[in-house]
């Protein structure tokens, strides 16, 4: 691909820029870990100033596709969740995504990774699932730690379904669930919470049970409960 020379960075031929570097990873079959070629090779390779260079790599690092570091020449970034849970949470205050549209797409897609997880689940995992379902119920108390335990027994959940995309798409809602956790949970009574807590428990049970279909009813219990109890608080 040929790129003008520029001396500024132009956003199109920043862009353009971002799109060569991304398929040059791919053509390449570069993987995690692995350096790109340096600056001065992309300069001379796409055509373009190393200003240009500079600034495609700066957003394809803000993308989470590449990791940038001092002194260092770029390497091909580890999959995560940052971006997209940006994208989720620029939605929910811009008003292009409400909560009850979030909490709609988490129950069908969480009641697919219990699913699977009772399927798919190693021992650890399953002992990874159920100790953050009682941590729960011990640090009741401290509301802070229940939701910390709460968001990380989802995402041990979605690890366990063996599905990296599930891991991204859970570990994404992580940001908009600390907005709206604590309001579900103010709006409950202590029964009400307790039942949630031991409604994570049963869920646990039935995962490491290998039963899918208790799992996934048991998950969509659990969303209609937190829906509930957001209706109540008026969040949705």
């Amino acid at each position: 691909m040929s790129l003008p020379i520029d001396n500024a960075p132009e956003p199109d031929f920043v862009g353009n820029a971002v799109v060569a570097i991304s398929k040059l990873i791919r053509d390449t079959d570069l993987k995690p870990g692995d350096r790109l070629p340096p600056e001065a090779t992309l300069s001379r390779e796409l055509n373009v100033s190393r200003t240009v260079v500079r600034e495609a790599l700066r957003s394809l690092a803000a993308l989470r596709l590449v990791e940038l570091g001092a002194g260092k020449r770029p390497t091909v970034a580890e999959l995560d969740d940052d971006s997209f849970s940006l994208t989720i949470e620029h939605g929910v205050f811009t008003d292009q995504i409400d909560i009850q549209q979030i909490y709609d797409a988490r129950r069908t897609i969480e009641a697919r990774t219990a699913a699977l997880a009772a399927l798919r689940r190693t021992d650890f995992e399953s002992r990874t699932i159920q100790a953050h379902a009682k941590a729960m119920e011990a640090d009741f108390s401290t509301p802070e730690k229940v939701m910390e335990h709460d968001i990380a027994f989802h995402l041990a959940i979605a690890k366990a379904s063996r599905n990296p995309v599930f891991v991204l798409i859970i570990g994404a809602f992580q940001g908009v669930t600390r907005q709206t956790w604590p309001i579900g949970w103010k709006s409950r009574t202590a029964e009400d919470s307790r039942d949630m807590n031991a409604l994570h428990l049963k869920l646990a049970e039935a995962i490491a049970a290998g039963d899918p279909h208790a799992a996934t009813e048991l998950m969509n219990r659990h969303f209609d409960e937190s829906v509930k109890a957001l209706l109540q608080a008026g969040l949705v």
